[in-house]
């Protein structure tokens, strides 16, 4: 899929290049890092013109990300009918809220695959639009800076760059799901003494 984009963005350039991250801030399956990497590469190669590139790619990316908050955000009274008794949903909510800035904006770059469940939270518990757009804005323009800057720096060894980029946040992702994991398991260890303990002091 990535590789049919790729010959498109060469042959229509950067508008292709604002609708391929657009996509992919929805969640679909284009291949929007390897894009960026490539559109640096063929920037450095004069194939794109790197500014236009990095604005329009920014303005895709973000209208994509605020159509997936949005979908949070008018979701949110069905996700309080089902989910907002649940112990689990609150503390989530609660979690996220004490850290949504960082979340939000490490998500747009470093764990890139959290990018959309992190939009629909957002957007899901209430968190305000315009704190929102500041860490997407500022975590998407990292991202294309970063990846599209090391795509224009190699040049054609540029999908090397996209392999040990690909590995190095895949790695990250499982060690972020494997401290949830640790402290969901630590949380529920705690409820399970406490339990034991109140048991224990009504008899």
């Amino acid at each position: 899929m990535s590789d049919f984009f790729l010959t498109q963005v060469i042959n229509f350039g950067t508008p292709l290049i604002g609708l391929i991250l657009l996509l992919g801030a929805l969640g679909l399956p284009v291949g929007a890092s390897v894009v960026v990497i490539a559109a640096g590469a063929f920037s450095q190669q004069g194939v794109l013109d790197w500014p236009s590139a990095i604005l329009i790619g920014l303005v895709g990316a973000v209208l994509g990300d605020m159509l997936s908050y949005s979908i949070g955000h008018y979701a949110k009274s069905w996700t309080d009918k089902r989910f907002g008794n649940s112990p689990t949903w609150i503390n989530a909510s609660r979690s996220f809220h004490k850290s949504a800035g960082l979340a939000i904006y490490f998500t747009r770059w470093l764990i890139t695959a959290m990018a959309v469940p992190t939009n629909l939270i957002a957007g899901g518990s209430g968190y305000k639009f315009s704190h929102f757009l500041l860490y997407d804005v500022t975590g998407e323009l990292t991202w294309i800076l970063l990846y599209g800057g090391l795509g224009y720096w190699f040049g054609s060894q540029w999908e090397l760059v996209y392999d040990f980029i690909s590995n190095f946040g895949r790695l990250i992702l499982g060690l972020v799901i494997f401290g949830f994991g640790i402290k969901q398991a630590l949380n529920w260890q705690e409820k399970k003494k406490h339990t034991a303990n109140l048991a224990t002091d009504e008899k």
